[in-house]
């Protein structure tokens, strides 16, 4: 058994909030059935690099579903939707607002199908508000909520950050209202139409920002490498590169003086005594505390931050991350059959279970290569979906 095992999902998104969401209810044990445009599928197929002419973006974000291919715009694909919708459990699309209504497959003309369905709509500003109408994108958002003008260094071009973290953010944020409504739905038998818009997922994660700006009327800028609250926590030269350095409490702060660089005086240095002091002078103290980590290598300071319990690590690039220890051992990276590209290594699942331990049951699916076997389950013959495929109502 899976947490999801029982859970069917019509997955009608593409490109990657949608596929994120819709890949972790997979992994969770939902059958998860992926419905694709008829003119070439999900946009990201289209998206190098490639493998066997397949795309590997792709296959990292659709692993666990099946691939069926419909004409929405026809009203015979539109039925097939229809009978799959009336057995689904949850709808994920992420169309601009009123697309739904003109393909006829919006949360109202749903529920009057299936009144218990979760139909949640994933779009870049909302199923209301001014903006509704636009469309919205990853790096749009980061820069309308402000993330990018806190991102990067003080008087430097604003900067992105290095993944597309308010798609992901929405597709988790989607996930999670997902389940809080599946659960709802058990106890009322009651579905509902679930709106999520990527530009205002990531606003609550700004919590200490929110704090210091609704109280203060504070602004917070790009910090660079430094945080905006403790110190010393960020990344640190040393004399092979860079290391990450968390003294995020007192206690901390004196244990790598004491234990970690055997410089106590630091301690009562009056710039220093309290993190507030350190924050004011954090110029300062960083000047004393790289002259002294430019003596050794990173890996010396490493093994001196474990020893005194001081959090520290390293700043790795991707290929030294997927080779690290730790999440090698943690199963982090994993590998499955795909039919066409052989053998691939995918990333794995942070969540683990004791009960009901996740799986990859499934590649990504080739294009519409499970229409058959999807209609077939809900009592169409081999003839009629050939009937359907000669109509263009079906891939």
């Amino acid at each position: 058994m899976l947490p999801l095992d029982g859970i069917k999902v019509l997955d009608v998104s593409q490109i990657m909030a949608g596929p994120y969401c819709t890949m972790v209810l997979g992994d969770m044990g939902a059958e998860v059935i992926k419905v694709e445009k008829a003119n070439g599928g999900d946009d990201s197929r289209q998206m190098g690099p490639y493998v066997e002419d397949e795309s590997t973006c792709f296959a990292q974000i659709n692993r666990n579903k099946k691939s069926i291919s419909l004409n929405l715009k026809e009203e015979k694909g539109r039925e097939v939707f229809y009978r799959l919708a009336k057995e689904a459990d949850v709808v994920v699309e992420n169309y601009r607002p009123g697309v739904t209504q003109s393909l006829k497959i919006d949360y109202d003309s749903l529920k009057a199908i299936n009144p218990g369905l979760i139909y949640c709509s994933i779009s870049g500003y909302g199923q209301t508000g001014p903006s509704r109408h636009k469309g919205g994108f990853d790096l749009v958002a980061q820069g309308m909520s402000g993330l990018m003008s806190m991102t990067g260094e003080p008087g430097r071009r604003p900067l992105k950050t290095g993944v597309a973290v308010y798609d992901i953010g929405a597709g988790l944020t989607a996930i999670y209202s997902i389940l809080a409504a599946y659960i709802h739905r058990q106890r009322s038998g009651e579905g509902q139409h679930l709106d999520i818009a990527i530009a205002e997922c990531g606003l609550p994660w700004f919590t200490w920002e929110a704090g210091a700006y609704f109280s203060e009327g504070r602004v917070p800028e790009a910090t660079g490498w430094r945080h905006r609250v403790s110190a010393p926590y960020q990344a640190m030269r040393v004399r092979d590169g860079y290391m990450m350095l968390g003294c995020a409490n007192q206690r901390t702060w004196e244990r790598f003086c004491e234990d970690v660089i055997e410089r106590p005086e630091l301690m009562v240095d009056e710039r220093f005594k309290t993190n507030l002091d350190r924050g004011a002078n954090v110029e300062a103290l960083e000047a004393i505390l790289e002259d002294i980590l430019g003596q050794q290598d990173r890996a010396y300071w490493l093994d001196r931050c474990d020893a005194a319990g001081v959090p520290a690590g390293p700043i790795n690039d991707f290929d030294q991350a997927m080779h690290d220890e730790h999440y090698l051992a943690r199963e982090m990276v994993l590998e499955v059959d795909h039919p066409t590209m052989g053998r691939m290594k995918t990333l794995g699942f942070p969540s683990k279970f004791s009960a009901t331990p996740l799986a990859i049951r499934q590649p990504a699916p080739l294009f519409a290569q499970h229409t058959d076997e999807v209609l077939g389950e809900i009592g169409l013959a081999a003839d009629e979906i050939e009937a359907l495929r000669q109509q263009g109502a079906v891939r």
